[in-house]
C-alpha cells in the first residue's frame, strides 16, 4: 500500500477513535443521569431500565470499535495493515473505504459471521 493512501486511512481511524472516545464519555454521564433518576411508577422504572441497557450496549459497541482501530493503528506500525488477520491475503480498497478498522477479507468476514472462522 501506497504511503499516501496508508496516511489517508490512519488520519481517518484517528478521527474515528476520537469521535467514539467522546461519544462514549457522553454516554457514561448519559448513563449515570439515568441512574440518579427517581422512578414513580413501574413504567418509569422500566423506562429507566431500558434507557440505562441500551445506553450500556452502545458504549460496549462503540468500545468494541475502538479496540478494532486501536489493532489496525498497531497493524500500520507492523506493516501489516491491508493484509487479512486470517488468510493474510490482500484487503480489497473497497473494504478498507468503508471499514477502515476491518480486520478480515471479505471472504474471511463472512466465514467469520457464519461461526466457521475462529480469532
Amino acid at each position: 500500500m501506497d504511503k499516501k493512501k496508508l496516511e489517508t486511512y490512519k488520519t481517518r481511524l484517528i478521527e474515528r477513535k476520537e469521535q467514539l472516545q467522546a461519544i462514549v464519555s457522553r454516554t457514561e454521564a448519559d448513563g449515570r443521569e439515568a441512574d440518579g433518576e427517581v422512578a414513580n411508577d413501574v413504567a418509569d422504572k422500566a423506562t429507566n431500565s431500558y434507557n440505562k441497557e441500551f445506553l450500556f450496549k452502545k458504549s460496549t459497541d462503540d468500545r468494541f470499535i475502538m479496540t478494532l482501530i486501536q489493532e489496525a493503528l498497531n497493524r500500520m506500525k507492523d506493516g501489516s495493515y491491508g493484509t487479512c488477520v486470517h488468510c493474510e491475503g490482500e484487503m480489497q480498497s473497497k473494504r478498507l473505504e468503508a471499514v477502515p478498522w476491518a480486520r478480515h477479507c471479505i471472504e474471511c468476514q463472512e466465514k467469520q459471521e457464519q461461526g466457521l472462522l475462529t480469532g
